[in-house]
């Protein structure tokens, strides 16, 4: 204590009082003693993440592990089944005519390329290649290729699609919404996407889906299951033997299309099936751009994860197919596949899973697609052929669908997806309606209103403790401005600032914020005019953002435009930024980040009453901030809103509404267009 004391004092000579008419200097409103290095860096708020969700992993397994007989298996599936259902917001209930309309053919050597379009939902155009074997003297297996993330979505995979067709499958290839001939926010004018045709159209659709209680990942799968259907239409198909194999994107709505769609008997994902606590962490530094659909709300704090997919294939056959060097971590394969593996021997049937690697990057090589080609031979009961057969790739223009090339542009009634999210919200919105103090004190509700607050001892604080730590004080204008760093959650750090007078008596504590965290230099007329005003004010950084940001800026490599943006823009980015994969990674851990901030704003209103002996009685913020203080006060007991001039509340119903692309990534919340 003496030491800390001593320390204190120096600190205090170090940096004399302010004359009475200055403005602190910036270095008043910082708390650290020295700023983060720049670059990528395991922050305390990532490791935060990545140990929650293997809490939740571990929560999971533990489960696995009571299951000894098919009963338990097949209770396990079903309910693996509704909560994926539940995550993805369901699946449309009727089967609409598709419409199909083939509006090209083109022949090759034992195979024929048809060119179709049909409707998955009515207005929701899908394009689509069907490659046809010449033999037409017996039904033939059926394989469908999902596009992965690719600009020219289903192009893009001819070569194995042809492959597949060498070998005697019917093949059917098709366009994700947002890639291809599905761009939904084509700029005739400029012949372009407003955003990248990779994953940046998908961010757009994927978070408004998020705020309508859905996922994107609902209408992938509902194109995927209504190709099943088309197929099921051919007679050259045989439709006792369907299979599905895709990568990357691919590989996800292969593994999900399987998962819930029991017409489907083998299935082969590739460079998708991983562990998704060990992607919390690297899919900043080696994949960070938006793919809404691959972040289920909920997917791991349900324990569902990648295991949860493959175990609803059971007992399927099943073949992962996986590149060692992938940013889907080969570990979190090997894991994954080792647990499923375990249940299909249990019951006899460890024949049918299998996994195959390549040492290579992320890609369906060709090593691994001979090795599926072959696993699809076997369990289709065709004969095993070795090799892969060659192909002869055609321009993308030649296997165009559409006639401009855009479904948007050739069907005056094709509907955007957006505009199907908002219809999907007002179909449900009635009789749903729940509040955002329901949703925080929820299951996931940490009890911070319990918590112990003491002073910082030199080790991290328990799960259930804020320990604060002096770090300073200036004054200015007869403002003291104390600085603390709040230690809480065992990892998690809170930059803090106290503004306030020595006059006598308590006065009414206000919590001021800015949309980047606590107050900096900028913001000393507004705080000042606070404090004249009988407030003393407590402000500080949220978890990820102000002093406890990254300092690196997360390079699409989708849209190396995005990152040159300047620091302060790249980092909140929606479409590639570290604050949006922070904002990903609370989804799948179950608590999302929005309601996080919330317990920030409580944790720094625990320190204040029993560290300052003040009670929070207000909140305000400035700008689009302006929001977050209104949940906070909308969810705390006893703090009231002070209203702004410029001040507005982002409403997540309004949002969906008005279909509306851009906005705060970190006011995501799911189903918010619900609260009232």
């Amino acid at each position: 204590m003496r030491a800390r004391i001593l320390a204190m004092l120096a600190g205090a000579i170090a940096m004399p009082a302010l004359a009475a008419d200055d403005p602190p200097p910036p270095q008043s409103f910082l708390v650290r003693e020295q700023p983060l290095p720049p670059g990528p860096r395991i922050t305390p708020f990532l490791q935060y993440q990545a140990e929650q969700a293997w809490r939740e992993d571990d929560d999971r397994r533990k489960a696995w592990d009571a299951i000894h007989d098919q009963k338990a298996l097949l209770k396990a599936q079903h309910e693996l089944r509704q909560k994926l259902l539940q995550m993805i917001g369901g699946l449309p209930a009727v089967k609409t005519d598709l419409h199909p309309r083939v509006t090209g053919k083109i022949q090759m050597d034992g195979f024929s390329v048809e060119k179709l379009i049909f409707q998955s939902l009515p207005g929701v155009y899908v394009t689509a290649l069907v490659y046809l074997p010449d033999d037409h003297s017996r039904k033939h297996p059926a394989v469908l290729v999902p596009a992965g993330h690719a600009t020219d979505g289903k192009f893009h995979y001819q070569s194995l699609s042809q492959r597949l067709a060498g070998r005697g499958y019917v093949v059917i290839s098709w366009d994700p919404v947002g890639q291809g001939e599905r761009s939904q926010f084509w700029d005739p004018t400029t012949g372009k996407s407003r955003y990248n045709l990779i994953c940046g159209e998908h961010a757009v659709m994927g978070n408004l889906a998020y705020l309508a209680g859905a996922n994107l990942a609902r209408w992938e799968i509902w194109d995927g299951i209504r190709a099943v259907d088309y197929l099921l239409t051919r007679p050259e198909v045989d439709g006792e033997r369907i299979s599905i194999t895709g990568t990357s994107g691919g590989g996800f709505q292969a593994t999900l299309i399987a998962a819930l769609d029991e017409r489907i008997k083998v299935a082969v994902p590739s460079c998708y099936i991983s562990a998704l606590p060990m992607r919390i962490s690297n899919r900043i530094f080696a994949d960070p751009d938006s793919d809404p659909e691959q972040d289920l709300f909920g997917m791991i704090s349900n324990g569902v994860d990648h295991p949860g997919l493959l175990l609803l294939m059971y007992p399927r056959p099943v073949m992962v197919a996986a590149a060692v060097l992938d940013f889907f971590p080969i570990e979190g394969t090997r894991k994954t596949v080792r647990e499923v593996r375990r249940l299909y021997e249990r019951f006899d049937h460890g024949d049918r899973i299998a996994l195959v690697e390549g040492y290579h990057t992320h890609q369906f090589s060709p090593e691994n697609q001979e090795a599926a080609l072959d696993f699809l031979d076997h369990f289709n009961q065709t004969p095993v052929r070795h090799g892969l057969p060659p192909v002869k790739e055609l321009a993308s223009k030649d296997l165009q669908c559409t006639r401009t090339g855009q479904v948007m542009l050739d069907y005056t009634d094709a509907r955007s997806l957006m505009s199907v999210i908002r219809e999907y919200y007002d179909e449900h919105k009635t009789g749903r309606g729940h509040s955002l103090a329901k949703e925080y004190y929820g299951d996931k509700y940490s009890g911070v209103k319990q918590w112990h607050v003491s002073e910082y001892a030199g080790v991290p604080p328990r799960k259930e403790q804020i320990s604060w730590e002096a770090m300073g004080s200036s004054k200015s204008d007869s403002v003291t401005i104390d600085r603390y760093m709040l230690r809480h959650s065992k990892l998690l750090e809170m930059p803090l600032l106290h503004f306030h007078k020595s006059s006598a008596g308590k006065r009414a504590l206000l919590l001021w914020f800015r949309e980047s965290g606590k107050a900096t230099a900028d913001d000393w007329p507004e705080i000042k005019k606070y404090v004249d005003g009988g407030y003393d004010i407590v402000s500080f950084d949220f978890r990820g953002l102000g002093e406890t940001r990254m300092p690196y800026t997360a390079v699409s490599p989708d849209d190396p435009a995005l990152g040159t943006l300047d620091f302060d823009h790249a980092y909140v980015n929606s479409i590639s930024g570290v604050l949006e994969n922070h904002v990903y990674n609370s989804l799948l851990i179950g608590r999302p980040y929005f309601l996080q901030m919330i317990e920030d704003a409580e944790i720094a209103s625990r320190f204040s009453g029993e560290k300052l002996g003040a009670r929070m009685v207000a909140v305000t913020a400035a700008g689009h901030a302006f929001t977050l203080a209104s949940a906070v006060a909308e969810t705390l007991p006893g703090i009231k809103l002070l209203p702004q001039p410029d001040g507005k509340v982002l409403k997540w119903s309004e949002i969906v509404q008005q279909e509306r692309e851009i906005w705060p990534v970190q006011y995501l919340l799911p189903s918010g267009a619900y609260i009232h």
